[in-house]
């Protein structure tokens, strides 16, 4: 079995990679991303898309009963392996490579490092 490391600073893109449709967690991170992007876009056609990706996290938001707004600030490699009841402030920000748990709350002005697991307290 290897043994493989992760960073706390370069994002394992591969962490979020969806292997089936039904994933909800990685599901929900990449209609995220895929509106952060299309923000970030020059090209004011895509700006007529983010609808999509608002629908998108919406109806993987409620599945997921997590509350991950669209414009948080997310560090690559993200995993929530049972995203219930994850609420983060769109003010707070998580480093590349975390792990949230379920019942995990990120409150305005927290910045979480990178390779940081987070647990139910």
């Amino acid at each position: 079995m290897e043994n493989k490391s992760v960073s706390a600073i370069k994002p394992d893109w591969e962490r979020e990679k969806i292997k089936r449709w039904w994933s909800p967690s990685k599901q929900l991170l990449k209609s995220i991303r895929k509106y952060q992007n299309i923000q970030k876009s020059s090209f004011f056609l895509l700006k007529y898309f983010r609808f999509i990706y608002v629908l998108q996290h919406r109806f993987w938001s409620i599945v997921t009963g997590a509350e991950i707004p669209l414009n948080c600030q997310l560090g690559g490699g993200l995993l929530l392996p049972h995203p219930n009841g994850i609420v983060i402030h769109p003010e707070a920000t998580i480093g590349s490579n975390c792990l949230l748990f379920q019942q995990v709350t990120i409150v305005k002005g927290v910045k979480v490092g990178g390779h940081v697991d987070i647990l139910q307290g």
